[in-house]
């Protein structure tokens, strides 16, 4: 629990340092904070993961949260993800400004807003509020309570809701994104509870370990039971974007600050899937035949969402929301084993897509409208305007069409291995017409990322665009992005052996 601990107490103190820090010095000391923690979190993860034993499943702590393989390598997973997510947000590019709004209660366009930008003044209280966020996306894959499990994801969205509301540019559109991401997070919270309200009548406990075990000896409510099932999952598949649960993810990956939308999906999407892993291998496994057309059902739509909808888009944010969606019908395919031994392959996937779409969103970030005096301001998120990128930033535009790659699951890049995987996973338990559906929607999915491609590279050099300077920090999480993304798809033995060995202890 210590790496949990550390990153909650840090942010409780983050909040502390952003009412008695002055001004002046505490944009500074919230992101050396913030970084300090998240690695202090890694630090301390070392000792306990490198003693415990990830092939026997062994069970370390039971009751409201569970400790086994799987857990611990969540955790990890979490941290790498918040390490990643947090390089950009911290970052002041062009004229020393970050990407949120220095004051973000001032009306856009207010003359409050205005003496605020000539102060120079910076709220960072984002920074507490990522940490709180990243804690709960810790705390998600190891609740064996659905009281704890509830918890944790309120912690995860309670900050989001306040982050996606709070762009230094478009504040409108951010304000608009972050409302509709609180109204229909709210639905998802309400059908989640619903669920959690029938489970609890189907087996007099809070517990899914012991929901679990009363399965078999409770014959006489079904339809409570699939009930409750499926409305868990309604909230569960409303956080990883899956269709028809998708509507909030377009519009909040666009208006949201481009790396709070990195950390959302990248971090919420993974805490999402591996809870619902551990939902799946402890509950839902027992009466998979009945729950298969569901998951079938979610997962076709989900990728036809994804794949035809992002064909259109010419907002680069958007286009990569309907990757994200696609993307998620992908992972989808490996729960048709009842994810019994797809847990290295969502893992994986997950690890993989994650890295990418970190990289991607940094870049993005990265790419401004230039003023008349040549100046970065606002980010540049059409595409069209992308023209020429690959001529006049050769190194960026690498990058950026490495990530697309990897998306796309070339091979040599990690996005391949994670794709392989899911597909093997989804074929090994009899779901081969879904695989086939999948492996047409990556192929079409494919064509827009190589579009950009063909932007970046072949057409001529848009005037207007440009690249924000002194971002070194995110020129950073970009470089480590790229490196993780080649290696994993290059060399993935030596994480796929521990990942085939993180068992879910099942009761």
């Amino acid at each position: 629990m210590a790496p949990v601990l550390v990153v909650l107490f840090g942010a409780i103190i983050g909040i502390l340092l952003e009412a008695f820090v002055p001004a002046k010095q505490r944009w500074s000391v919230q992101c050396t904070w913030s970084i300090a923690v998240v690695a202090v979190a890694l630090l301390a993860f070392a000792p306990s993961f490198g003693a415990f034993d990830l092939q026997s499943g062994q069970r370390l702590v039971r009751g409201e949260l569970i400790v086994d393989g799987f857990s611990m390598f969540s955790q990890l997973l979490m941290l790498i993800v918040g390490l990643l997510a947090l390089l950009p947000m911290i970052d002041r590019t062009g004229n020393r400004v970050s990407a949120f709004a220095g004051q973000p209660s001032d009306i856009p366009g207010s003359f409050q807003e205005e003496q605020t930008e000539r102060r120079g003044y910076q709220r960072s209280e984002v920074l507490p509020l990522s940490l709180f966020s990243l804690g709960g996306m810790m705390i998600f894959p190891m609740a064996n309570s659905m009281l704890t499990l509830f918890v944790a994801l309120e912690i995860i969205s309670l900050p989001l809701y306040a982050m996606s509301a709070m762009a230094r540019y478009r504040r409108l559109l951010s304000q608009e994104a972050a409302l509709k991401y609180f109204v229909l997070g709210a639905f998802a919270s309400g059908f989640m509870l619903m669920g959690m309200s029938f489970l609890y009548g189907y087996s007099g406990s809070l517990l899914l370990d012991q929901l679990a075990l009363a399965i078999p000896y409770r014959v006489a409510s079904p339809a409570l039971l699939m009930t409750g099932a499926a409305l868990m999952m309604v909230g569960l598949l409303f956080k990883i974007g899956a269709a028809p649960f998708h509507a909030w993810t377009p519009d909040v990956y666009q208006g949201a600050p481009t790396p709070v939308t990195g950390f959302m999906a990248a971090g919420v999407k993974a805490a999402a899937f591996l809870a619902m892993l551990r939902f799946f291998s402890t509950v839902v496994v027992q009466f998979e035949a009945n729950f298969k057309p569901f998951l079938w059902t979610v997962a076709i739509l989900t990728m036809a969402v994804g794949t035809f909808f992002g064909l259109v888009q010419d907002n680069i944010k958007r286009m990569l929301a309907y990757s994200c969606i696609a993307h998620a019908g992908f992972i989808l395919i490996a729960f048709t084993k009842g994810a019994l031994n797809a847990n290295g392959a969502v893992l994986f996937y997950l690890l993989t897509y994650g890295v990418a779409t970190i990289g991607a969103f940094a870049i993005i970030y990265l790419v401004r409208v230039s003023n008349e005096d040549g100046v970065a301001t606002a980010e540049q998120h059409s595409m069209s305007a992308w023209a020429g990128f690959g001529k006049t930033h050769p190194v960026l535009a690498g990058c950026m069409m490495l990530f697309l790659l990897s998306f796309a699951g070339i091979p040599l890049t990690a996005g391949f291995v994670g794709k392989f995987l899911a597909f093997s996973a989804g074929v090994q338990g009899g779901a081969t017409a879904l695989v086939i559906c999948a492996v047409i929607a990556s192929a079409i999915t494919a064509f827009y990322y190589f579009r950009l491609g063909k932007i970046m590279f072949l057409d001529p050099v848009a005037e207007n665009t440009t690249v924000a300077p002194h971002a070194e920090i995110t020129y950073v999480a970009i470089g480590i992005c790229a490196l993780l993304t080649v290696l994993l798809g290059i060399l993935p033995g030596s994480v796929l052996d521990i990942l085939q060995n993180t068992a879910i202890v099942i009761p």
